[in-house]
């Protein structure tokens, strides 16, 4: 099966840590073009409307020759029933975006990327650990909520995937055999939250490789993550001190993991992630220049 490789907006610092009040961030139409200069056969959606919406979006993405690979959409699945109401209403106009390109650009389709929106609790304490997880009775609520917006998803002939993700109640390896144990959706492996939350990449592939059905690929430097152990704002420092660098740079084994994703027959997309806050005018240079080159670092296994 055939690779598809992407880029996301978190990869030139658009995305919930942003710091406009220190650089301009790029508007949906300059991240379309920057991420087909780099070479890239798709792109995240980012925010909600972020690359325009409705027959604007599938027109602003062919006009690059772009595809949509996903759309990233987080809810409190272990919060109220009133705020998870609340997010799904927010996501549904998203989910028809997703949709209606999917009808539109035909090839690989966009994956709806769920993830849990986790708490300050978890926040505090990026890696997660037994004693951060949720009791039996919270955990069948998050359970029950999960199939309930993957309906919703497939309801709208799109598969589903789950984003385990830093500081919420799927961080660990341990979390993430839990839900993929009690749902049926799909798992969105991603290299760098799984290092941050104690996994290592290249078995857990293997592990799972039944139920990955979407990529996020990053690069991690863990020094980054323990020299901010103790900070007040952990998850902002790790960030902002770039946690996630390019690809061939930190400490996960790039060749190893994509020669194994390879050997599986995966054949979805391989989304890009640099997370990257923008903290100096010239980190925008830098952040376009670090895409071209993972693009390029790909090309031997995804032409």
């Amino acid at each position: 099966m055939v690779m598809t490789v992407a880029n996301a907006p978190v990869s030139y610092g658009v995305f919930g840590l942003a710091r406009p009040d220190r650089v301009p961030l790029p508007s949906g139409e300059r991240l379309l073009d920057l991420v087909r200069r780099a070479g890239y056969q798709g792109i995240d959606s980012g925010a909600s409307g972020l690359l325009g919406t409705g027959t604007a979006l599938v027109d602003a993405l062919d006009a690059r020759g772009l595809r949509l690979c996903g759309g990233w959409v987080d809810f409190p699945f272990a919060g109220t029933e009133g705020a998870f109401a609340e997010a799904c209403e927010r996501a549904r106009p998203l989910l028809d975006d997703l949709a209606l390109a999917a009808d539109a650009q035909g090839g690989p389709l966009p994956v709806p990327t769920l993830a849990d929106a986790g708490s300050d609790l978890r926040r505090a304490h990026p890696g997660g650990g037994p004693d951060l997880e949720l009791d039996p009775r919270s955990w069948s609520v998050l359970v029950d909520r999960v199939e309930r917006v993957a309906e919703e998803v497939r309801e709208r002939g799109l598969e589903p995937t789950f984003h385990h993700h830093a500081s919420t109640y799927v961080e660990t390896p341990r979390e993430i055999e839990r839900l993929l144990n009690d749902t049926s959706v799909g798992l969105t492996l991603d290299t760098g939250h799984l290092v941050l939350g104690g996994g290592d990449p290249v078995a857990c592939l293997s592990r799972w490789r039944g139920r990955i059905n979407h990529v996020h690929l990053k690069d991690v430097d863990r020094s980054v993550l323990t020299g901010a152990a103790g900070s007040a704002h952990p998850i902002r420092d790790v960030w902002e001190k770039r946690v996630f660098v390019a690809l061939g740079r930190g400490d996960l084994d790039v060749p190893g993991f994509m020669d194994e994703l390879a050997a599986t027959g995966y054949g979805g997309w391989v989304v890009v992630e640099q997370d990257v806050v923008m903290l100096d005018p010239g980190d925008v240079d830098r952040a376009a220049a670090d895409q071209i080159a993972n693009r390029e670092a790909l090309r031997r296994w995804i032409p």
